[in-house]
Order: C-alpha cells, then structure tokens, then sequence
C-alpha cells in the first residue's frame, strides 16, 4: 500500500510492477484486432489477467507499493476493460446494453476517484484501493462474460449480475474513501 505521504514520480514507472500494468495497454490495442478470433481473443485477456495478478503480487512481494504504480495499475485495467467492452459491442458480440453493465465497477470506481481528487483528500488519491470480496467477484464475472462473448454465447443475465455486484463494489470503494 503506498504510503499517505507518498508522491508521484517518473522513475516509479520503471519497477517492474509498473512495467507490468503497463503491458495491459499494448494489450488492449491488440484486442481490439483480434476481437473476432476467439483463440486470439482469449489468449490477450488471458495475458491481461495474468499482468494484473503478477503487479500486485511482486509490488507487494519486493516492497515496490507506489502512488505511481497504484495509478498505473488502476488505469490499465480501466483501458483494458474498456477496450475490451468496446471491442465486443463494435464486433456485436455484445449489446451496447451488456458493454455498459460489464463496466458499472469501473466506471464506479473513476468517479470515486474523482471525488476524492476533487475533495483534495491526498492521504485518500495515494492509498491504494486493494480489491475486496464484491471487486474480486466482479472482475471474475467480467472475465466469464468476455469469455462468453468471445466464444458466443448469450449471457444477459451474468452481465446484470456482474452490473450488480459491480455496483456494491464501487459503494464500498466510496465508503473507504470516505472514511478515510
């Protein structure tokens, strides 16, 4: 967890879980082409999900929590989703409906984000926001999701679901940065 002193710098770029997080952007440009290619397709958000758990495993493991990283982090998985979520709907794999409901924690969480930036509350914009039980199972929904979208198979319903307790997620998000 990064420090509530803790500031932004260039040089935090060049850990290697910033280095990590960053790979999700490539990532999510290559999406975009193969998103009509399910082994492709799968193999990219396989590597996307891979980056996402090995960040916070070796910037916990090595101590390498930073503000930078933390920010990093959180913005390549917003890019990734949103590619993701876009791809599929330009593709018609998914409705526009669908798109939006898998990204109802992200886009909670961006304005969580910016409430806590405007309030200029710095402990709360340096602390990392660590996943809790409704995050973890929100990012798992969405990964099902986009999996049945890929290989084609409808799935309203688990795209309302991963809507619902993305939106619990978000709320809690809020309600920790709140508090603290």
């Amino acid at each position: 967890m990064a420090a509530p002193d803790a500031k932004y710098a260039w040089r935090d770029l060049l850990t290697v879980p910033s280095l990590l997080s960053l790979s999700r952007a490539p990532l999510a440009v290559a999406f975009v082409f193969v998103v009509t290619e399910p082994r492709w397709a799968l193999l990219v958000l396989a590597l996307g999900g891979l980056s996402d758990v090995l960040d916070g495993w070796w910037a916990r493991r090595f101590n390498q929590c930073t503000a930078t990283g933390a920010l990093v982090d959180g913005a390549t998985d917003k890019l990734l989703v949103l590619s993701v979520a876009w791809s599929l709907w330009h593709a018609h794999l998914l409705t526009l409906e669908e798109a939006l409901l898998l990204g109802v924690r992200d886009a909670g969480e961006v304005l969580v984000t910016l409430w806590v930036a405007l309030r200029r509350d710095d402990h709360a914009l340096h602390e990392e926001q660590r996943a809790n039980a409704f995050g973890k199972l929100t990012t798992a929904l969405q990964f099902t999701a986009v999996i049945l979208a890929i290989v084609r198979v409808r799935h309203v319903e688990l795209c309302v679901a991963t809507a619902v307790v993305g939106a619990l997620a978000a709320v809690s998000y809020a309600r920790r940065a709140r508090v603290q």
